[in-house]
Protein backbone atom coordinates (compact mmCIF):
# COMPACT_ATOMS: atom_id res chain seq x y z
CA UNK A 1 0.00 0.00 0.00
CA UNK A 2 1.24 3.48 -0.85
CA UNK A 3 2.52 5.66 1.91
CA UNK A 4 4.40 8.92 2.34
CA UNK A 5 6.91 9.52 5.09
CA UNK A 6 8.17 13.00 4.27
CA UNK A 7 6.90 15.94 2.24
CA UNK A 8 9.61 18.19 0.86
CA UNK A 9 8.79 21.29 -1.16
CA UNK A 10 10.56 22.78 -4.13
CA UNK A 11 12.17 26.19 -3.86
CA UNK A 12 9.49 27.55 -6.21
CA UNK A 13 6.72 26.18 -3.98
CA UNK A 14 8.45 27.60 -0.91
CA UNK A 15 8.57 31.06 -2.46
CA UNK A 16 4.93 30.83 -3.52
CA UNK A 17 3.93 29.78 0.01
CA UNK A 18 5.91 32.66 1.53
CA UNK A 19 3.73 34.98 -0.56
CA UNK A 20 0.60 33.18 0.60
CA UNK A 21 1.73 33.40 4.22
CA UNK A 22 1.97 37.19 3.86
CA UNK A 23 -1.42 37.48 2.14
CA UNK A 24 -3.33 35.13 4.43
CA UNK A 25 -1.55 35.59 7.74
CA UNK A 26 -1.35 31.80 8.06
CA UNK A 27 2.11 30.97 9.38
CA UNK A 28 2.12 27.18 9.15
CA UNK A 29 3.43 25.47 6.02
CA UNK A 30 1.38 22.36 6.73
CA UNK A 31 -1.93 24.21 6.87
CA UNK A 32 -1.28 25.97 3.56
CA UNK A 33 -0.13 22.71 1.99
CA UNK A 34 -3.24 20.85 3.17
CA UNK A 35 -5.43 23.57 1.66
CA UNK A 36 -3.46 23.35 -1.58
CA UNK A 37 -3.83 19.58 -1.69
CA UNK A 38 -7.58 19.80 -1.12
CA UNK A 39 -8.01 22.49 -3.78
CA UNK A 40 -6.22 20.35 -6.32
CA UNK A 41 -7.98 17.11 -5.39
CA UNK A 42 -11.34 18.86 -5.74
CA UNK A 43 -10.62 19.34 -9.43
CA UNK A 44 -11.88 16.47 -11.60
CA UNK A 45 -8.88 16.69 -13.92
CA UNK A 46 -5.45 15.18 -13.48
CA UNK A 47 -2.72 17.70 -12.57
CA UNK A 48 -0.23 18.42 -15.34
CA UNK A 49 3.00 16.45 -15.34
CA UNK A 50 6.04 18.44 -14.37
CA UNK A 51 9.41 17.82 -12.82
CA UNK A 52 9.24 19.14 -9.27
CA UNK A 53 12.57 19.06 -7.45
CA UNK A 54 12.72 18.74 -3.68
CA UNK A 55 15.28 21.52 -3.56
CA UNK A 56 14.14 23.71 -0.67
CA UNK A 57 14.76 23.45 3.05
CA UNK A 58 11.02 23.09 3.77
CA UNK A 59 10.37 19.54 4.85
CA UNK A 60 7.76 17.97 7.10
CA UNK A 61 6.73 14.50 8.10
CA UNK A 62 3.44 13.17 6.76
CA UNK A 63 2.04 13.33 10.32
CA UNK A 64 2.86 17.04 10.50
CA UNK A 65 1.52 17.62 6.98
CA UNK A 66 -1.79 15.90 7.72
CA UNK A 67 -2.14 16.81 11.37
CA UNK A 68 -4.86 15.00 13.27
CA UNK A 69 -6.44 13.93 9.99
CA UNK A 70 -3.26 12.54 8.37
CA UNK A 71 -4.86 9.12 7.84
CA UNK A 72 -7.89 10.70 6.16
CA UNK A 73 -5.73 12.78 3.81
CA UNK A 74 -3.71 9.69 2.96
CA UNK A 75 -6.86 7.68 2.18
CA UNK A 76 -8.22 10.47 -0.04
CA UNK A 77 -4.87 10.75 -1.82
CA UNK A 78 -4.74 6.98 -2.37
CA UNK A 79 -8.23 7.00 -3.85
CA UNK A 80 -7.33 9.85 -6.21
CA UNK A 81 -4.15 8.03 -7.21
CA UNK A 82 -6.13 4.93 -8.10
CA UNK A 83 -8.43 7.02 -10.30
CA UNK A 84 -5.81 9.22 -11.95
CA UNK A 85 -2.60 7.16 -12.12
CA UNK A 86 -3.56 5.59 -15.47
CA UNK A 87 -3.48 9.09 -16.99
CA UNK A 88 -0.05 9.75 -15.47
CA UNK A 89 2.11 6.92 -16.78
CA UNK A 90 4.88 5.90 -14.38
CA UNK A 91 4.13 8.58 -11.78
CA UNK A 92 4.89 7.23 -8.34
CA UNK A 93 2.64 7.94 -5.38
CA UNK A 94 5.00 10.50 -3.81
CA UNK A 95 5.31 12.35 -7.12
CA UNK A 96 1.52 12.29 -7.44
CA UNK A 97 1.34 14.23 -4.17
CA UNK A 98 3.91 16.72 -5.50
CA UNK A 99 1.85 17.32 -8.65
CA UNK A 100 -1.30 17.99 -6.64
CA UNK A 101 0.55 20.27 -4.21
CA UNK A 102 2.03 22.23 -7.08
CA UNK A 103 -1.33 22.72 -8.77
CA UNK A 104 -3.06 23.53 -5.49
CA UNK A 105 -0.47 26.14 -4.53
CA UNK A 106 -0.97 27.76 -7.94
CA UNK A 107 -4.73 27.79 -7.35
CA UNK A 108 -4.13 29.39 -3.96
CA UNK A 109 -2.14 32.17 -5.59
CA UNK A 110 -4.85 32.83 -8.15
CA UNK A 111 -7.53 33.04 -5.46
CA UNK A 112 -5.71 35.38 -3.12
Amino acid sequence: MQSIDTVRLSEKQKQQLIGLKKKTGIDNWNVLCRWALCLSLAEPTTPPRENIPADSNVEMSWKVFGGEQADVYLAILRQAYQKQSAQLDDVHFGDFLKLHLSRGISFHLQMS
